[in-house]
């Protein structure tokens, strides 16, 4: 892959993203808000949560917590849906894993930048056949600030020893423009994952993608 035609660094966003994983991250919600709060998530609240995808769990819930005390309790509920739940409820995007594998070939460095667990974003790849394509993988455990801060792309680039310059990250989240954007990284946004493009657009994304395929065509 010649520098100067396309990248040489290619940062990805997990959920909405690479995976298909929507229907799990709601029903995981939705199910720790009935344990604990005793009721169906409203219309508001569900478009509260949809708002916070691509931060870290704990955030998110805790604007839901009846008291401080209980955001520990539902980060346990949420998880254990989540584990229970994962394989059947994930799946991939169409043509993503052709893509990925042609950047692999080509000899591009990537890497996986998200606000999952280690652990559970490796589940993720796996379960969607794009396990061992990753030279690293940023989860919310390795780093103390998250996306929106830079310091996870940060983190990715100094462990790919990547040129920010020639780097983009890719995600479906006006988080993670922001974080690409503070990292000194050129942005890319997708339109097949929650966001609408009106939403992505308030952040001025170098890049747009309809469809995975369109990734292998951007140049910085």
């Amino acid at each position: 892959m010649p520098t100067g035609q396309h990248y040489r660094t290619y940062l990805f966003d997990l959920d909405g993203t690479l995976i298909d994983s929507i229907e799990l991250i709601m029903e995981s919600f939705r199910h720790a808000l009935r344990t604990h709060l005793g009721a169906e998530p409203s219309p508001e609240q569900d478009a509260l949560w949809r708002a916070g995808f691509g931060t870290p769990l704990r955030r998110q819930l805790a604007q839901f917590a009846e008291s401080p005390d209980d955001v520990d309790a539902m980060v346990e509920t949420y998880r254990r849906f989540t584990y229970e739940h994962h394989d059947r409820l994930i799946g991939s995007f169409a043509g993503i894993d052709d893509v990925i594998e042609r950047l692999q070939r080509d000899g591009a460095r990537l890497a996986v930048v998200t606000s999952k667990t280690r652990a559970l974003a490796r589940r993720g790849l796996e379960r969607c056949g794009l396990n061992g394509h990753f030279d690293v993988l940023i989860g919310v455990d390795d780093v103390t600030k998250h996306k929106p801060h830079p310091a996870p792309v940060l983190a990715a680039l100094d462990q790919l020893s990547a040129d920010r310059s020639d780097a983009v990250f890719i995600g479906d989240s006006p988080h993670d423009i922001v974080a690409g954007h503070a990292a000194g990284v050129h942005t890319a946004a997708v339109l097949w994952g929650p966001f609408a493009r009106a939403v992505l657009a308030q952040e001025l994304p170098r890049h747009w993608l309809s469809e995975p395929a369109e990734i292998i065509e951007i140049t910085p």
